[in-house]
């Protein structure tokens, strides 16, 4: 199987665990390669992109949210979702005084890209003076996968090339890609193997453009499947992953990873302790994740703030190969929505609540969080059962 070829490639080990669900139709085993890794012109500028944005004790806002999902989180507190709401709201944030001391990178959404304050500056610029590097979120959303168990695949690679050209003219310096593997259904090799491919032949576009990308295989909550499911379902996903970026030339020094966190399914009787996430968390990505990979920054998934954030404190308590760090939306957001309530005179205040989280965050980075203080709204769950972006 490729991804068997590709743990042999880096002297992994892989655990006892049974991938009869995951079988690959019968086919002679391929051939040992060697991979030439390139990333062309752009090779030292995607390597320094990389490590400004694994800096220690930052991580990434994400507000990639499309105007779709905007609309339903500006809905919560009774806003219409146009243009202007949206635009205030991500002025809001993204404005934050002292943002950039805890957040090293902001994925916006295509609109938010080419949008400006109501001052007339540029949110790029905005971000740029508080040293945090613009991204973009560029796929185009997931639709039904034929031929397999009602699971998706992620749409974009047309035209992603001249698109990801003018994102960086415009100032982006890295983008994400999501896509989503669900373990209620199945999942299935070829969901695990369309997911792996779209990822790498997005990532080698990305690269070639300036971009670093993000790579997202985002393994759902949605289910009542126990750790130890998640973690046979994410160490298969992974080896798939990076055997694709391999054959796609992908330069490891030049992408981060946002990871699903390994934890029982949503809907799981048992919870399970930050101790046991970091645990199972970990030995996946030591077992899959090759040491070149500058910084891990993970997803919350529908976590709570605290959960998150205490999670993510749990796996900084001894050094690892790279960067762990976060790239929260809800984890980072809600608090501030709550605050806010589309009312002008609450924006400081909610901008002081954006900083309580990323500051939590940053302090969980570096290993130092204690959950002291945390308020009982910030421990509320955020799942959404088949959640979309």
């Amino acid at each position: 199987m490729a991804s068997a070829s590709f743990v042999k490639l880096n002297a992994l080990s892989s655990p006892r665990i049974s991938h009869r669900s995951f079988a690959h139709p019968s086919a002679s085993p391929p051939p040992r390669v060697s991979f030439a890794i390139r990333a062309g012109a752009y090779s030292d500028e995607l390597v320094k992109t990389a490590k400004t944005i694994a800096s220690p004790g930052r991580g990434i806002l994400a507000i990639d949210e499309s105007n779709a999902t905007c609309g339903k989180r500006l809905a919560s507190i009774g806003l219409d979702n146009t243009e202007e709401n949206r635009q205030a709201y991500r002025q809001l944030l993204l404005t934050t005084p002292g943002l950039g001391d805890y957040i090293s990178g902001a994925i916006l959404f295509e609109e938010t890209l080419y949008q400006s304050t109501k001052d007339g500056k540029k949110f790029v610029d905005c971000l740029n003076d508080a040293k945090i590097v613009p991204g973009i979120k560029v796929d185009k959303g997931l639709v039904p996968l034929p031929g397999s168990n009602e699971e998706s695949w992620c749409q974009g690679l047309d035209g992603l090339a001249s698109r990801s050209a003018e994102y960086y003219k415009q100032g982006a310096r890295f983008a994400k890609w999501r896509t989503v593997v669900s373990i209620p259904c199945g999942p299935s090799a070829l969901a695990v193997k369309e997911a792996a491919w779209g990822l790498a032949r997005y990532a080698a576009i990305s690269q070639d453009n300036g971009l670093v990308p993000i790579v997202e295989p985002e393994i759902l909550l949605d289910g009542d499947h126990p750790i130890e499911r998640t973690l046979e379902v994410a160490e298969k996903v992974w080896s798939e992953v990076f055997f694709y970026l391999a054959q796609n030339n992908v330069m490891f020094e030049g992408i981060l990873l946002k990871p699903s966190m390994v934890t029982p399914g949503a809907e799981h009787k048992n919870k399970a302790s930050p101790e046991t996430v970091a645990e199972y968390t970990l030995t996946m990505l030591k077992r899959r994740v090759p040491p070149a990979v500058p910084g891990i920054m993970f997803l919350s998934g529908g976590q709570s703030e605290a959960e998150a954030t205490l999670n993510l404190n749990a796996m900084n308590q001894s050094p690892n190969p790279w960067h762990v760090s976060f790239s929260y939306a809800r984890a980072l957001q809600n608090s501030v929505l709550r605050t806010w309530q589309g009312k002008p005179e609450k924006i400081e205040d909610s901008q002081k609540a954006l900083l309580v989280r990323a500051k939590a965050n940053s302090l969980a980075q570096l290993g130092k969080y204690s959950a002291e203080g945390e308020n009982e709204d910030a421990k509320k769950g955020m799942f959404v059962k088949g959640y979309t972006y």
